[in-house]
C-alpha cells in the first residue's frame, strides 16, 4: 500500500508514511520560489545477513544476476568506547533472489574493508581497501557462478587506497581521493581510471578535483560525467587526524575536465555510494552519510544515528533540494555503506547504523 506524503516546505510537518513507500511533493532548495516535482520512492526490506550485528563499508555488487556482500568490518565483541577491537572480514555472501537468503558463498583472499567495487559483465570490479595494518593496492575481478566464487587478479591501483570513493562511468571505474596507510594524516590527491573492457592496460592517472583532497566522498554517474560530494578533509592536529566535513560538489567529464557545482545542502561523508540514479537518470540521491553534527556525542552509546533525510541532486537543473528529516523518507541511519542496482532496484546493504553499531538490514529502493 502507498500514502501520499505532501511536503508544503522544506523543513515542513508532515502525515506519516507507511514504512515502505512513500510518495512525495518535493521542493528544490535553489532560488526563491521553488517548483514542486513529484518522486515516488519504494523501499523495501530484503532478507538481513546472515550475521547479528552487520558489516561496515563491505564490498558490494552483481555477478550472474547474484547479489554479493563480501568482506566489511566491525566490533564483535565490545564497542570501541568499551575498549572492543575493529575485525575485518573476509566471507562472501550470495543472495540469488529478492524472495531469497544469504548463503556463504566463499571468502576473499583477504579480509578487507573501506574499498571500491563496481559491477561489470565479467563480475565485480574490487579495488583497495585495507586491514588495522594496511591499505591494499590488490584489485580483483569477483565472478560467482555454480554455487562457488572465483577470483581473477587486475593490475594493481598506483597506490595502496582505502575510504575513497568511486563509480562505473560506461565502461571506465572511476577513483578518486582516500588514504593511502592507516593513520594517515592526509588524505590522496588522486584520479584514477580503469578501463574496464580492458583491464590488461592497467590504471591511468587524471587530473584530480580541484577541491580539497578528500575520503568518504559520494561518488556518481550520470551520461558520460563523474560525480564527486561532499567528504572529509584530514589534517594533522597532535600527530593525529582530524576531519573538514565538507559540502562542494563538482562533475568530471572525458571531454570538459572538472567543473564546480552547487554546494550540498549539509554535509554527507560516508552516506551510500555511488549514489543511486533514479528519476529516468535525472537525479542523484545521496541517502544519509554523516553530517559531522554529533561528533563526540556524549554518552556515544546513545548517539542519535546519521540523518535520515535525502539530498536530491537533479543533473539536469544542477541544483540540490532536500527530502527532510520531518518527511521521514529513509527508513534507516546509514554510513559507510555501498550501493548497488539489481533487478531495477538500488540495493544499500548493510552498514554503519551510528557510530560502534553495524545492521544486517538489505533495503531496495524502486522509483
Amino acid at each position: 500500500m502507498k500514502r501520499s506524503v505532501h511536503c508544503h516546505s522544506m523543513h515542513g510537518i508532515l502525515a506519516p508514511w507507511p514504512w515502505f513507500s512513500v510518495l512525495i511533493l518535493l521542493l528544490s532548495s535553489g532560488g526563491c520560489q521553488p517548483k514542486p516535482q513529484t518522486m515516488t520512492f519504494e523501499w523495501t526490506s530484503l532478507a538481513p545477513l546472515p550475521d547479528n550485528e552487520g558489516f561496515a563499508a563491505p564490498f558490494a555488487g552483481v555477478s550472474n544476476g547474484t547479489l554479493i556482500v563480501a568482506g566489511g568490518a566491525k566490533f564483535p565483541d565490545k564497542r570501541p568506547w568499551e575498549g572492543g577491537v575493529k575485525k575485518w572480514y573476509d566471507t562472501v555472501y550470495a543472495l540469488p533472489s529478492p524472495e531469497g537468503t544469504w548463503k556463504v558463498a566463499g571468502h576473499l583472499p583477504k579480509s578487507n574493508a573501506y574499498g571500491l567495487s563496481v559491477s561489470t559483465p565479467a563480475g565485480i570490479i574490487c579495488a583497495g581497501g585495507g586491514d588495522a595494518q594496511a591499505h591494499f593496492r590488490d584489485v580483483y575481478c569477483l565472478r560467482y557462478a555454480n554455487n562457488m566464487v572465483t577470483i581473477t587478479p587486475l593490475p594493481p591501483l598506483p597506490k595502496p587506497c582505502a575510504f575513497m570513493s568511486g563509480s562505473l562511468v560506461g565502461d571506465h571505474f572511476y577513483i578518486a581521493g582516500g588514504i593511502e596507510m592507516p593513520g594517515s594524516t592526509t588524505c590522496l590527491n588522486s584520479f584514477w581510471t580503469l578501463d574496464t573492457n580492458h583491464p590488461e592496460a592497467g590504471w591511468r592517472e587524471l587530473p584530480p578535483c580541484p577541491g580539497p583532497p578528500r575520503m568518504l566522498a559520494v561518488a556518481g554517474s550520470a551520461g558520460d560525467s563523474f560525480y564527486l560530494f561532499s567528504g572529509a578533509r584530514l589534517f594533522p592536529t597532535d600527530g593525529k587526524a582530524a576531519r573538514e566535513y565538507l559540502r562542494d560538489a563538482w562533475k568530471y567529464s572525458p571531454n570538459r575536465g572538472w567543473t564546480r557545482l552547487a554546494d550540498l545542502p549539509r554535509p554527507a561523508v560516508a552516506a551510500a555510494s555511488p549514489a543511486p540514479l533514479v528519476s529516468g537518470g535525472s537525479n542523484l540521491l545521496v541517502l544519509s552519510g554523516d553530517d559531522g553534527a554529533h561528533v563526540g556525542f556524549e554518552p556515544p552509546a546513545q548517539h542519535p544515528g546519521f540523518p535520515r533525510d535525502v539530498l536530491v541532486f537533479d543533473v539536469r537543473q544542477e541544483q540540490w533540494s532536500v527530502l527532510g528529516a520531518a518527511d521521514r523518507p529513509l527508513p534507516f541511519s546509514r554510513a559507510t555503506v555501498p550501493a548497488t542496482f539489481w533487478r531495477h532496484r538500488w540495493i544499500v546493504p548493510t552498514g554503519e547504523a551510528r557510530p560502534g553499531y553495524r545492521s544486517p538490514e538489505v533495503w531496495a529502493l524502486s522509483d
